[in-house]
């Protein structure tokens, strides 16, 4: 319950401050007497789909220790604890990175990297990889989490997220506008949007999210690869990266709030794959084998 309501108090108040933002500038004025002005709607869609996903980039370390109650390690108390700092620290050291803050969650076996920039992020694994896993194993778990820090994959997926949803956006309201324009053509005193507008665009919207989380989920999907690729890197080799993997794939893993199911080291799958944000252990493994025989 405290996931839900933190969920919906932050997205009504991100969308609160966009709506004033959109009303202060006069983009929401994008319908006038002769039609659609694109351009003005172009904008207003940007700012309500890049403003609402950098806002989220920008609070997503706060959100992630709320929501997952994850403790940040700032004087470790137990050498398990001085442990993941001190190798969290060589990594970042090894990947050229600011040290990221290191947390600590109670959880089923999972890991998560997340932050607004590659100098203020967050690497936070669960009690359930700790306990579960070798040494070895978590440190390749956290060679991940770095790798994904170091290839900018929060800003870079958060780019992909805005595109997208300003153009769902945009799209929505034009098929919108020529529906609820056919459907009073014979009322021509009728003035402003009428509820075959509103009705359209909440409709085209959930649909067109629904395709463009096709494209998102792909992104997400490579930078996985790449953190894998990564991950083998900084350790040297990519067998400690591939037994985690193997142990991950005989785990209940997972565990993470919504929001932070993209940034996990493991992910749940869906239909076809296409609308999963993670690829199937089996394949990563396939990947990271590629990589040793070449």
């Amino acid at each position: 319950m405290k996931r839900v309501i933190l969920f919906l108090v932050t997205n009504l108040a991100v969308m609160l401050v966009l709506s004033v933002t959109a009303s202060i500038l006069g983009i929401n004025r994008y319908m006038t007497a002769n039609g659609l002005n694109f351009g003005m709607l172009l904008m207003f869609c940007a700012l309500m789909g890049f403003g609402g996903s950098f806002i989220s980039l920008l609070l997503s370390k706060t959100i992630a220790k709320w929501s997952t109650g994850a403790r940040v390690i700032e004087h470790p108390q137990n050498s398990t604890e001085m442990w993941l700092v001190d190798t969290v620290n060589r990594l970042a050291t090894r990947a050229g990175l600011t040290m990221p803050e290191v947390a600590v969650y109670d959880g089923p076996p999972n890991a998560f990297a997340t932050g607004a920039s590659k100098s203020n992020s967050l690497v936070a694994v669960s009690t359930g990889l700790l306990q579960g896993m070798t040494r070895e194993e978590v440190e390749a778990v956290l060679a991940h989490e770095v790798a994904h820090i170091a290839n900018g994959d929060m800003v870079t997926l958060t780019l992909i997220q805005g595109v997208v949803n300003t153009f769902v956006m945009f799209f929505a309201r034009i098929v919108g506008y020529f529906v609820d324009s056919a459907l009073r053509r014979n009322n021509e005193q009728s003035s402003g949007p009428g509820i075959g507008y509103m009705v359209t665009v909440v409709v085209c919207e959930i649909v067109f999210g629904i395709l463009a989380s096709i494209i998102v989920m792909y992104f997400s999907r490579q930078r996985e690869y790449r953190a894998d690729s990564g991950a083998a890197k900084l350790m040297g080799s990519p067998t400690p990266m591939i037994g985690a993997l193997r142990r991950l794939g005989g785990m209940e893993a997972d565990g993470l709030p919504q929001n932070l199911q993209a940034s996990g080291i493991a992910g749940r799958g869906s239909w076809m794959g296409l609308f999963s944000s993670h690829p199937p252990i089996e394949s990563r493994i396939a990947s990271l084998q590629g990589r040793a025989v070449a």
